[in-house]
């Protein structure tokens, strides 16, 4: 019963490290591609997006 114990922490610890490489990944290909693309396509997709979520922006 105890090395099941062990196991189990052991896969939940691996698969929280995934999880927060996973988000870290994600996170810096959001920041890469924003800081190259250009201003009125970020402008155009903030926008669109605040629209979408029926949140005012004028």
């Amino acid at each position: 019963m105890t090395t099941q114990t062990l196991v189990r922490t052991e896969a939940a610890s691996t698969s929280t490290l995934g999880n927060i490489f996973a988000v870290f990944a994600l996170g810096a290909v959001l920041l890469f591609a924003a800081g190259y693309a250009q201003a009125t396509v970020l402008h155009d997709a903030a926008h669109d997006q605040r629209h979408a979520m029926a949140f005012p922006c004028h």
